[in-house]
């Protein structure tokens, strides 16, 4: 199957394809260049460029958007509080994933269906529901096309790229269209890393078969997910490309806004280690949820200086560990004074968040008495098989646990090139 174009945007000239239509592969889309526009401001997501083409690949259609905070314009004004008044869209539902449209609720939580007082718009919850029930709800809600513009952090186990992955295939089921709005992926898309998900543990952190740092924008995964995983039932896809973002921008490249896309990811920095350091929610230590620095500290009751010693004597490139203490105000040992890290990624070029979140579990177990895996043996979930546990449980090193996912992560980078439509 081929890509289409459908929409061209002019600003003073040809500014290149605004949207790629996809029921499965095609060529790639004009590579945004360094140019004029590098430094603050350079890069315009998805919504900038529909907008300023008056929302043309929207016209006619009632339209529904999926989205939470992060979904602001350059000037932080919320899109839907933006498309709303505007009279050359229709826009008439607004649908919430995980911790809301507004962003109330916390890990694991959502604003149920309401009136958003500010619009008046009905919200829709959409959190945990896939297939035909969230078919059902696009269809009760009455829109033609499903938008989605949710910022991404990069890791496979960040839910909202399969709240994107059960709204396509919801939407395919329902006989809706569905435009996907780009925006950064914000600790670059140069590459995939990590384990690739085994489907017999398919969860909501982890639905299909991606690395466990995916290496791509939410547009590009979409583009990935039409053409691997729904072929057989592929949505009427469009996806807005940005303007002026190249593959190896981290996140203050861009000169847009950060949102926190969800409470314990408050900073670009915290995005930089979570694809690594999040593999810590599947063992009895904190991973730092309760405190200012989540996935940036890691400790539990009992660990002392050992830790940090171990984990700097592997003189991991890019990042240093420093002894800490903290007390987290909610989750694990809320209240209690805890010992651990702090990780300090001083190099981001050279930084393998995966690779050092292994060797901190590595360390952790070796240098810990009381080390343990979550009983329910979630790590399973997050690293997508049982080989990193029971590696690690085995005595394997570092080393050894990265070498056994090569093969897997091989092939998915080969599938994962010609979804790419960035270059830099």
């Amino acid at each position: 199957m081929s890509l289409s174009r459908r929409g061209v945007l002019a600003a003073g000239g040809a500014m290149g394809a605004l949207a790629a239509t996809a029921a499965g592969t095609g060529p790639a889309s004009a590579t945004p260049g360094r140019g004029p526009g590098h430094g603050r401001g350079r890069v315009r997501t998805g919504f900038d460029r529909l907008a300023a083409d008056g929302y043309r690949l929207l016209r006619g259609q009632k339209v529904g958007v999926v989205t939470n905070p992060t979904g602001i314009t350059a000037d932080v004004r919320h899109i839907v509080d933006v498309m709303h008044p505007d009279e050359r869209v229709n826009l008439t539902t607004v649908f919430g994933p995980e911790h809301g449209f507004r962003g109330t609720a916390q890990a694991g939580g959502s604003e149920g269906r309401y009136d958003d007082p500010a619009t008046g718009l009905p919200v829709y919850d959409t959190y945990l529901k896939s297939g035909q029930d969230l078919a059902d709800i696009f269809t009760a809600s009455g829109v033609d096309t499903v938008v989605f513009d949710i910022q991404d952090a990069g890791a496979r186990f960040y839910t909202y790229i399969w709240t994107l992955y059960d709204c396509m295939e919801a939407a395919a089921l329902a006989g809706k269209r569905l435009v996907v709005l780009d925006r950064p992926n914000p600790v670059t898309g140069r590459a995939a890393l990590g384990p690739v998900l085994d489907p017999a543990f398919a969860t909501f952190v982890g639905r299909r078969e991606i690395a466990q740092a995916h290496g791509m924008t939410v547009a590009e995964l979409a583009l990935f997910f039409n053409a691997e995983f729904l072929h057989e039932n592929p949505v009427r896809l469009d996806v807005v490309t940005m303007s002026g973002w190249r593959r190896s921008d981290f996140f203050d490249d861009t000169g847009l806004p950060w949102v926190p896309p969800s409470p314990n990811m408050p900073t670009p920095e915290t995005a930089l280690v979570y694809s690594g350091t999040c593999l810590f929610e599947g063992t009895n230590l904190s991973e730092g949820r309760g405190t200012t620095r989540p996935f940036e500290l890691l400790g539990a009751e009992g660990i002392d200086h050992r830790w940090a010693a171990a984990a700097n004597a592997l003189e991991l490139p890019g990042v240093a560990f420093r002894e800490a203490y903290f007390t987290p105000t909610f989750s694990k040992f809320q209240g209690k004074t805890v010992g651990g890290v702090q990780l300090h990624v001083q190099d981001r070029e050279v930084f393998d968040p995966v690779r050092t979140g292994i060797a901190l579990l590595v360390t952790a177990k070796r240098t810990w008495s009381g080390f343990a895996w979550r009983p329910d043996n979630w790590i399973d979930k997050l690293t997508g098989n049982t080989r990193v546990r029971t590696m690690i449980d085995a005595g394997a090193d570092t080393d050894a646990v990265v070498r056994a996912w090569q093969e897997d992560l091989s092939a998915f980078r080969a599938k994962r090139r010609r979804y790419l439509r960035y270059g830099g």
